[in-house]
């Protein structure tokens, strides 16, 4: 009865905001107010607008001095290191002379997003034409900083994609309402990251404008990975952005209903107020290390590569429209033409493990090449994602995986080193801490009873924000989830993008990425990911080990019909299980003779504590197979 009443009220709501849009004449008059009252204020005078030196520009402009239309140059810098891809985003805003493009799917009130909105604030005041445009749906959640913001600087132009009821926030009526009236307009979401400077160089990768992405969350944090390309690539980058900027999807702030309204009330403005910082002391670290030229030569110069080809791929805002649409799936079809021509390897990072069809079709026919390519997938736990739901459909296939696909599954620890190692580097002792207290020894000492990832924190203008909560663990520490989607094929060309292979990156959501025709690159990125996969690291995934041999002949019988049916997969023993590596053994794969005397098994779901989310994950494997496309 209840459902039944909130459903019935959900069509209400959504059919009374269908009719909500704004007259012209509303638009018309927030327009006039915000030119009337804008901030025309600048801070330079000088003919550069008192850009900052940048050897990360000049290094662009070198490879596109020495291109040719027949022969590209590109200089290309992997940034798996949070702090260098922080750093390399304040140099290139404090750098540029012309124009900033930023494309997100996430922009939160935390110091992060704060830093990066101030640095561009400064940029437009400078007199740099700067442009934002963010996803509606998990971007400036608060009205009251949308308005401020379309008055800040002439040169400051902010919009938001797809807002489904033409508000900058959805409340969770709204967001019900916006399921049950609008299932496909809302379920369409534009999942692109890139900051482009000057149409000359460029970030792109998996990191969106939130604490996680680079290390400076309280509780949760990503491993994470950007590219930064400077050459003639920028160029398909400028092309892609316009493309989206362009669209009636993507809308300006004073055609938002509640921003609208909080501008024809408040005509006069107070001034945008000075930063406020939770932890001024690591801000304050990396802006100077934007500034200085031997950190940034060391840790962003001398690692980047000259290479020739590379291409920044998009897929075209036409296929949330039509998913069926060829030429809308520029990027993900591009992306499956490349796996489907692996001969010897495929590496594949991506947090969320379940397999399109279009992949499994590609997964299945590579398995079957004799001799088949080895395929290594680096991915999460449900002790390190904040993703549960998706993790319990991955947790459905497992044996799909492993026998029709060969997937070689490592899921990440929740205290993995190589992640908490990128964690210290990125954060320093705040000195307004307690003296006998520092930021690094304060949360890397996490209770047990507390759940990291639950921490509700006040915005930029008061605002509350909550993140999504991640499973309890039986363990205490710093706790880290995977977030970077990138892949290297046979060792020869590698891409770092937003795609991460699944239903919702193939058929919804728009995504982007580079692809580097670099052997150098490739070797590296392969180095990278297959870090994460080492034993101290991470569990690897193999078939359980039957206890009691025909007992566990039975049950697996039962287990594989079990996981074959779209409802009612409950059988509880299931087909594989995670590994932990014995010590003083060396790393091998399942197949190894010797594995079951080098490996232990510790359970499906090590380290999570008993807890609803352990539940709701075994009730989505049983009941949630139809819903994997979305989630």
């Amino acid at each position: 009865m209840h459902l039944r009443c909130g459903l019935v009220v959900a069509l209400l709501l959504a059919a009374l905001l269908q009719g909500c849009t704004l007259s012209r004449a509303q638009i018309k008059r927030a327009d006039s107010v915000v030119a009337a009252s804008v901030d025309q204020r600048r801070t330079c005078d000088r003919e550069d607008l008192c850009a900052m030196p940048s050897p990360l520009l000049d290094a662009a402009d070198q490879a596109l001095a020495h291109s040719t239309p027949d022969r590209p140059e590109h200089v290309v810098t992997l940034l798996d290191d949070s702090e260098a891809a922080m750093v390399a985003r304040i140099n290139l805003i404090r750098a540029a002379r012309q124009s900033i493009d930023v494309q997100t799917y996430i922009w939160d009130e935390d110091d992060t997003g704060e830093l990066i909105l101030n640095e561009l604030i400064g940029a437009a005041r400078r007199g740099v034409k700067v442009r934002i445009l963010a996803d509606q749906l998990f971007s400036f959640e608060d009205p009251d900083l949308l308005e401020r913001l379309t008055r800040v600087s002439p040169n400051l132009h902010v919009r938001l994609y797809n807002p489904t009821f033409n508000n900058s926030r959805t409340p969770p009526l709204e967001f019900a309402a916006g399921i049950v009236c609008c299932f496909m307009k809302f379920n369409q979401r534009m999942h692109n990251k890139l900051l482009l400077v000057d149409g000359r160089i460029g970030i792109t990768g998996g990191r969106n404008y939130q604490d996680r992405y680079f290390n400076w969350d309280n509780d949760f944090d990503y491993l994470d990975r950007d590219v930064m390309v400077g050459g003639p690539a920028a160029q398909q980058m400028a092309a892609s952005f316009n493309l989206f900027w362009k669209l009636k999807r993507s809308v300006p702030l004073t055609h938002l209903r509640d921003v609208n309204r909080l501008i024809l009330r408040d005509p006069t403005p107070p001034p945008w107020p000075t930063p406020h910082y939770t932890y001024p002391a690591r801000v304050e670290d990396a802006v100077n290390e934007a500034q200085d030229p031997d950190w940034l030569t060391q840790h962003l110069i001398d690692p980047s590569l000259i290479t020739g080809k590379v291409e920044y791929f998009s897929d075209r805002p036409a296929k949330t429209e039509q998913p069926d649409k060829r030429d809308a799936l520029q990027f993900t079809a591009h992306l499956m033409h490349l796996i489907g021509g692996a001969q010897h390897e495929v590496i594949l990072q991506t947090p969320y493990l379940v397999m399109s069809r279009r992949a499994q079709k590609i997964f299945k026919r590579l398995h079957r090449q004799a001799p088949p390519p080895q395929i290594v997938v680096s991915t999460n736990s449900l002790a390190s994602t904040d993703a549960f739901a998706v993790y319990a459909v991955s947790y459905k296939h497992r044996k799909s995986y492993l026998n029709q696909f060969g997937f070689n599954i490592y899921e990440l620890k929740p205290h993995a080193p190589v992640a908490a190692d990128a964690y210290v580097q990125a954060n320093v002792i705040d000195e307004t801490e307690d003296s006998d207290t520092s930021l690094v020894p304060k949360l890397l000492t996490l209770g047990r009873r507390r759940y990291p990832g639950t921490d509700r924190r006040p915005g930029l203008f008061g605002s509350i924000g909550k993140r999504n909560r991640p499973a309890p663990l039986l363990s205490a520490g710093r706790r880290f989830g995977l977030h970077a989607k990138s892949l290297v094929v046979d060792d020869s060309f590698a891409m770092v993008g937003s795609h991460n292979f699944d239903p919702r990156s193939d058929h919804y959501n728009t995504e982007a990425g580079v692809i580097v025709y670099d052997q150098r690159f490739a070797s590296e990125l392969r180095t990278s990911i297959l870090q994460a996969t080492e034993a101290q690291n991470a569990w690897i995934i193999a078939p359980r080990k039957p206890t009691i041999p025909v007992l566990g002949q039975v049950s697996q019988v039962i287990g594989d019909i079990s996981a074959k049916l779209p409802f009612f997969d409950l059988w509880p023993f299931r087909y594989a299980t995670s590994y932990e590596l014995k010590p003083d053994c060396p790393p091998m794969q399942p197949g190894n003779p010797d594995f079951s005397r080098c490996y232990e098994a510790v359970g499906d779901f090590p380290d999570v504590a008993i807890s609803p989310k352990l539940l709701y994950t075994r009730l989505i494997t049983a009941f949630g197979a139809g819903v994997k496309g979305i989630l």
